[in-house]
């Protein structure tokens, strides 16, 4: 490789060569003891986030691969690794309060979120399953981390052990898709696998076993990461004993960066396995669905009811995948800038009724809110009306435009499906919003909203009222950024 590929190599991946540098000198910087050390650090990432998404938005003019094809800058990507800073941003702003009352400042927190985000932003711009793997690892590897930073709670530790195993199983059946696709085609590169498996009409094969167990063994792996049905045997637990914040994170920007990769892998790059796959995705999406808005009915934790509501938005995500094309693309795309923004709201408010991970997070933490908080209470109502996709929120037109999708491909029924299991899903919000405004408050309580906490209500209200407002262009905004022509309907 002569110095010409290098530098545009390192062009290419500057964003991700900002954070890794950004979070080694946070690391420095945590062993420096200093009285606004936290505040320091807090500000310091921030910064660097700032850094790496301007030069993001700086090379999204001039696509470009690096690293001999197995990273790649382009639309797609950008827009990912967007909200991929937009989660990190909101989740550090939130992490400053939350540390503190439980009494675990460290500066390796934001060390692990940083490490954590660039594995996460691989993901998102590889073209090939090798560096994929390594950014799904990174990530993972500082998820597990932070889910036992609280190292004195028992759910902490458990969630984090749990966590440990399960992911090294994800990953083991992730790595022997891997190698039974290299054994196919001889490639890890996506692009060539595509056109290794069109020339050889591996991929009309339905009924050859070596192509079907590569094909499931990778989605096997992707969809745990997801926590789709059955593969979605961790979310509760590591959700709530995990700090809310990090909590909040793996919800949204893990999330993302394991759909921006299916979404490369099995809509774009190997759509000609779409035959082997989509019966089953179809199954698992209605599953999906089904439980995860039948079994948070009974919750009466809130970070194990939102697992089980991530649980079923995962569902609705995946009929997007099942409807194909540009138009179920744009959607999934819109779905996930949505969730963002109205999960990371949610969360926002429970991390201002912590009252510790001794107590836990009972849903009577909301009784009487409105009674002794009014604004907090009117916000929170917000984000759960988007989330039960009520109109006119952003999340209303997020699983519309996921129905417009289902029906422009044929798949009526999974549309209707997918709006009666939203209307059972609306009840367990539904909960919250009737302790909120009709329960009599527990007693006398004080909550101090921080600055960054109100700049954290400010941008996911707004990002959650906009995208009401105007879903349109946000749609388009999705669609441009993938090639795709307007969903019908939209005028």
């Amino acid at each position: 490789m002569d110095m010409t590929l290098i530098t545009q190599s390192v062009l290419a991946s500057g964003p991700e060569i900002i954070i890794i540098i950004g979070a080694c000198i946070a690391l420095m910087l945590s062993l420096v003891p200093h009285p606004r050390q936290e505040a320091a650090l807090i500000g310091f990432s921030l910064v660097m986030i700032i850094l790496a998404a301007a030069m993001s938005y700086s090379l999204n003019d001039r696509p470009q691969s690096a690293y001999s094809g197995m990273f790649v800058v382009d639309d797609f990507s950008t827009f990912f690794k967007m909200l991929l800073y937009l989660g990190t941003a909101l989740t550090v702003l939130m992490s400053g309060k939350y540390l503190a009352k439980e009494g675990v400042v460290k500066g390796e927190y934001y060390v692990l979120l940083l490490f954590s985000l660039v594995g996460a932003m691989i993901m998102v711009s590889g073209t090939d399953l090798l560096m994929i793997y390594i950014g799904l690892e990174l990530q993972a590897l500082s998820i597990y981390v932070l889910t036992g930073f609280l190292k004195k709670g028992v759910r902490s530790n458990e969630a984090a052990l749990k966590y440990v195993i399960l992911g090294a199983f994800s990953s083991g059946i992730f790595l022997y898709g891997m190698s039974l696709f290299y054994g196919l085609t001889g490639t890890t590169q996506l692009d060539q696998m595509a056109i290794i498996l069109t020339a050889q009409d591996l991929a009309q094969d339905q009924n050859d076993p070596m192509l079907i167990l590569a094909t499931l063994f990778l989605l096997v792996g992707l969809l745990f990461k997801v926590g789709a049905v059955p593969f979605h045997m961790w979310v509760p637990d590591i959700y709530e004993g995990a700090p809310t914040p990090i909590t909040g994170f793996m919800s949204v920007a893990a999330k993302a960066a394991a759909f921006a990769v299916i979404i490369r892998i099995f809509m774009d790059s190997l759509v000609v396995l779409q035959p082997v796959w989509l019966i089953s995705v179809a199954a698992i999406a209605v599953l999906t669905l089904s439980i995860g808005s039948f079994v948070a009915l009974v919750q009466n934790n809130i970070k194990r009811m939102l697992a089980y509501s991530s649980i079923a938005h995962a569902g609705f995500l995946l009929l997007g995948l099942v409807a194909g094309g540009d138009e179920g693309r744009s959607s999934i795309m819109l779905y996930l800038l949505v969730y963002t923004f109205m999960n990371m709201g949610i969360f926002a408010v429970v991390v201002l009724l912590n009252r510790g991970s001794d107590v836990g997070e009972p849903l009577t933490d909301f009784s009487g809110l409105a009674k002794s908080h009014a604004g907090l209470a009117f916000l929170a109502l917000f984000f759960l009306f988007s989330l039960a996709g009520i109109p006119p929120t952003g999340g209303f037109f997020a699983k519309f435009y996921v129905l417009v999708a289902l029906v422009s491909s044929g798949h009526v029924a999974l549309a209707v499906i997918a709006v009666v299991l939203s209307a059972v899903a609306a009840w367990f919000y539904i909960r919250i919003i009737m302790l909120m405004y009709v329960a009599a408050p527990e007693g006398p309580r004080t909550i101090q909203i921080t600055f960054s906490m109100k700049v954290v209500l400010l941008v996911t209200f707004m990002g959650t009222l906009l995208t009401g407002i105007l879903p349109a262009w946000f749609l388009d905004l999705a669609g441009g950024l993938n090639g795709a022509a307007p969903l019908p309907g939209l005028g």
